[in-house]
């Protein structure tokens, strides 16, 4: 019976680099950038915190 297990790192990596090309998972395309939307606190987010005027 052989022992399919990597017993050092060497044999580990060896075992990583011999998976088919189509199971290795590929880089994938990231979307492009957009302009991030401005930041506001409204009112209601504001009213959510207790105490604001300790904080601010």
């Amino acid at each position: 019976m052989r022992n399919t297990e990597a017993d050092t790192l060497d044999e580990l990596i060896d075992d990583c680099t011999e998976v088919p090309a189509e199971l290795r998972p590929t880089a994938k395309v990231l979307p492009e950038r957009r302009a991030a939307a401005p930041w506001r606190v409204t009112d209601a987010n504001a009213a959510q915190v207790d105490d604001l005027d300790a904080y601010v």
